[in-house]
């Protein structure tokens, strides 16, 4: 049934499904309409999984990555980087080791600046590289972002100057072209965008209005890679923050899933983040 099937799976960090008020969720502004299309048509994921507490980036992660429950295998939900134990929960099971063991070909889209694998250090390794590592042995670097084969987690490369970057920046529409692309040559590609957290966090409403003009922008381009043959675009979080100004705290919105494209049908009655990544291998295995 997956024959010659290819997806691109964005993750955005820090993505909730919020209410209506424009004061209080930037996301229902009318500005913003491909987010607000997508957001409102999304199937809702539960982002706690029955352990107590604000869900957090790592577990969260971790549980949409491996279709493990992160936070009840760890007795908490755990923030930022994951530790030695919850490290050792994904490089043992996750997404890219179980499609390389099928056959299929994964990637990393984000580009890491100037640096080498051994050199990202451990405590600073996020789930996403954790898992590229383990499962790839390397990551998209410095030489594929200036061809065109990598993304920023900034998106246009405006916030990669203070990191040693010294070519041009790109609009978001530039940038989701290279994504695109690179997604053609894989049979799954993640990009992970995790400055809608940042923004969150700070609750600062023109900060968090600007993020989300770039991201509006770049999932607008980005979607159009599911109204190609046998191609299918999925979009999800970890967790929820970006969508309640009022606090500077992550929530306990679900998150949206949105697919589009082939077979997305599959993906409608899915609840929580564990359930992502065995929807993948389904697909590919079927």
């Amino acid at each position: 049934m997956s024959d010659g099937l290819k997806i691109l799976f964005v993750f955005v960090d820090g993505l909730g499904i919020g209410g209506n008020d424009p004061t209080i969720n930037p996301l229902a502004e009318d500005r913003f309409p491909t987010l607000n299309r997508l957001l409102r048509t999304a199937t809702p994921l539960d982002a706690c999984l029955g352990v107590e507490g604000l869900p957090q980036s790592a577990t969260g992660q971790a549980a949409l990555l491996t279709g493990i429950n992160a936070p009840k295998a760890m007795g908490r939900h755990i923030e930022g980087f994951p530790p030695p134990a919850l490290k050792a929960l994904i490089e043992e099971d996750n997404l890219f080791k179980r499609l390389t063991a099928m056959g299929k070909r994964c990637t990393f889209a984000n580009s890491y600046l100037n640096i080498e694998p051994e050199q990202i250090p451990p405590r600073r390794r996020s789930v996403t590289t954790v898992m590229t590592l383990s499962a790839l042995g390397n990551v998209r670097g410095t030489a594929e972002l200036e061809a065109g084969r990598a993304v920023t987690h900034d998106i246009t490369r405006s916030g990669m100057t203070e990191r040693g970057y010294t070519g041009p920046h790109v609009s978001p529409e530039e940038a989701a072209g290279h994504l695109t692309e690179t997604a053609e040559e894989n049979d799954l590609t993640l990009f992970e965008h995790f400055l809608t957290d940042r923004a969150g966090h700070l609750a600062d409403r023109a900060h968090s209005i600007a993020c989300l003009e770039t991201l509006e922008r770049f999932i607008t381009e980005a979607i159009r890679f599911a109204d190609r043959p046998n191609r299918l675009f999925i979009m999800t979080s970890d967790h929820g923050n970006i969508e309640d100004l009022k606090v500077r705290t992550h929530t306990m919105n679900p998150v949206p899933l949105v697919v589009l494209g082939r077979y997305a049908e599959q993906f409608s009655e899915l609840t929580d983040l564990c359930d992502v990544t065995p929807a993948i291998i389904r697909l590919y295995g079927s």
